[in-house]
């Protein structure tokens, strides 16, 4: 190529490299409206929802029944159940979540079979809730006789949060160099050892972070509880698995429901203490991701 083609070139170049820097700037400048927008609603929302509901938070609150009378009623039954399906979904869809993720990254076969349980799980991850709720419902409820039960929600969640969980843990597997992984079969580690005790707890972290979202979204979802079953109107605390129960979500939902703007001031209370539990059970899986990555270092 002559010294005159490539002048032309770089003459031909030089107006598109001024095109996409504009273009640069101008989608800078649109991603910062939107992060402003998003924020500044999202700031309006939790300082309409801490004005109204800041009030009614108290001891007798938290420690009270669900009650026709707004002023008696209060979240304990809510507060207890969420905590149970929170620890529930964790035990059931965490373990499985991470199992698969390892047996597709590291062991499984990489054929047609593979790929379209990879499609699959990675579809299933954007299914609507609703879904994951008629889904409980026909299975869980009916089919194994579950009822309105703990157990048949946290299962009904376990489902709609496990795709999110594979997706994550693989991606964090996938992000553990493989160089790790090639040293420990060169020191004679077998691939279960080497995965066992060098690639897994590297890749904790990066796991943990995909659960901590996927139960963040599990803690807030009401439609699949309600498909299921769940009460509106709880007013014990559950002895077993297998008893009825209710959720923040549903509760507040029951109290917005409501003409009265008393259980509105307590549906805003309702959505203070389900933001307080979130930010708890997150703060302790940030808390131990933290430790994991003090202590694994490569």
């Amino acid at each position: 190529m002559t010294s005159n083609e490539l002048y032309s070139g770089d003459r031909e170049f030089r107006p598109r490299l001024t095109l996409r820097r504009q273009l640069g700037a101008l989608f800078g400048i649109l991603s910062t409206i939107a992060i402003v927008v998003g924020l500044t609603t999202l700031a309006v929302l939790i300082t309409d929802v801490v004005r109204d509901g800041w009030h009614v938070i108290s001891w007798d609150f938290l420690t009270s029944y669900p009650s026709r009378r707004p002023e008696q009623a209060g979240i304990l039954s809510a507060l207890v159940g969420t905590t149970y399906i929170l620890v529930l979904v964790a035990v059931i869809a965490f373990p499985l979540g991470v199992a698969a993720a390892l047996y597709l990254e590291e062991f499984a076969p990489k054929n047609r079979l593979t790929a379209l349980i990879e499609i699959n799980i990675s579809n299933l991850a954007a299914v609507p809730s609703i879904v994951y709720g008629l889904l409980g419902l026909g299975v869980f409820v009916r089919t194994f006789m579950l009822g309105r039960s703990l157990i048949a929600g946290a299962l009904t969640l376990s489902l709609l949060v496990l795709p999110i969980i594979i997706v994550a843990s693989r991606e964090a597997l996938r992000a553990i160099p493989p160089s790790i992984r090639e040293a420990g079969l060169a020191l004679g580690a077998s691939p279960w050892q080497t995965v066992r005790h060098f690639v897994l707890p590297a890749a904790f972290p990066g796991i943990l972070t995909g659960t901590i979202l996927a139960l963040a979204r599990a803690i807030g979802e009401t439609a699949p509880l309600i498909t299921i079953g769940a009460l509106t109107y709880v007013a014990f605390l559950p002895g077993s698995i297998f008893d009825p129960f209710t959720v923040l979500p549903i509760q507040i939902f029951n109290w917005v429901s409501r003409p009265q703007p008393a259980f509105h001031e307590r549906a805003a209370g309702g959505i203070i203490v389900l933001l307080v539990v979130l930010l708890c059970f997150n703060a302790a899986a940030i808390f131990l991701r933290a430790r994991l990555q003090r202590k694994i270092r490569f």
